[in-house]
């Protein structure tokens, strides 16, 4: 069963990756789509789903403007969305009204209801991000780890339903600023380093994820789970999937390929998730 989940996931986000930032075929008038925006702190990532949960448009733009779910720039991530929304309507020739959206566990969902909200859509569902994750592969027994840029949310799933979620502030944010203050350069510069320097930067930056293992083990602790599923962006340096494997070895990790859309992706299947619960 998780080998096909596995394989289900791996087809789209392949796919999220080949469409994002670039121009996709049309769909048929007639194919309903769904949208999903994910506020995150270092970029918002905005998908566009078929019935079948297939990406058919991704917009994504690195950004500074939510930190730890908070929105310490509104009037740009308003203006973000805004711009994603008409890429998408010129894109695909339709109006997208609705949206779905998540935040980080503990805090206000109302902060990005708000921004869409703002940006004239309406919020079909929130949730969580790594509910969100959890929602749409619906595992037996497993935890799911957002390693989002401010923290790392984790939610325990049993039979298919979020049982605990939880929630604490280290994630890309964290790992940037070590490396800014180890190789003395600016925040910025470490973003750029991080992305583009994975595997060199890892001896430097393994602490911090050392200490992501550790905020896991603590809210699995007393939950019987077979299986951790690795979501964000931040899970995508070489080494991270090795020292969780390590760190739980017990479990099956799974951490699919381009990791950073798994949280957008599952907030747009949300919401084709709460359509067909709708007509059912």
């Amino acid at each position: 069963m998780a080998h096909a989940r596995s394989d289900w996931l791996t087809a789209r986000l392949q796919r999220a990756a080949a469409l994002c930032n670039s121009e996709p075929a049309r769909a048929a008038a007639d194919v309903p789509l769904w949208l999903g925006i994910d506020l995150g702190t270092c970029d918002v990532v905005s998908v566009v789903v078929d019935g079948a949960g297939r990406p058919v448009a991704v917009c994504l733009d690195w950004a500074d403007v939510i930190r730890d779910g908070v929105v310490v720039d509104f009037f740009g991530a308003v203006g973000i969305v805004r711009r994603h929304l008409a890429t998408l309507e010129r894109q695909l020739g339709r109006r997208f009204t609705h949206a779905a959206t998540s935040f980080p566990p503990g805090t206000d969902p109302r902060l990005s209801i708000n921004v869409l909200e703002s940006a004239e859509l309406i919020v079909t569902r929130v949730l969580d991000e790594p509910s969100a994750v959890a929602d749409m592969l619906k595992p037996a027994r497993a935890a799911v780890v957002d390693i989002g840029g401010g923290t790392t949310g984790i939610a325990v799933v049993r039979d298919g339903r979020v049982a605990y979620s939880g929630d604490e502030a280290t994630g890309g944010h964290h790992i940037s600023l070590t490396l800014a203050g180890n190789q003395r350069i600016a925040l910025e510069e470490a973003e750029q380093m991080k992305r583009r320097r994975g595997g060199e930067i890892w001896p430097i930056v393994r602490p911090v994820y050392d200490k992501m293992a550790e905020i896991v083990a603590r809210h699995i602790e007393g939950h019987e789970i077979d299986e951790l599923w690795l979501a964000g962006g931040s899970a995508m340096l070489p080494g991270v999937k090795d020292l969780f494997k390590a760190r739980f070895a017990r479990l099956e990790v799974h951490l699919p390929p381009h990791a950073i859309f798994m949280t957008p992706l599952a907030i747009a299947v949300s919401a084709l998730n709460e359509r067909e619960a709708n007509d059912a």
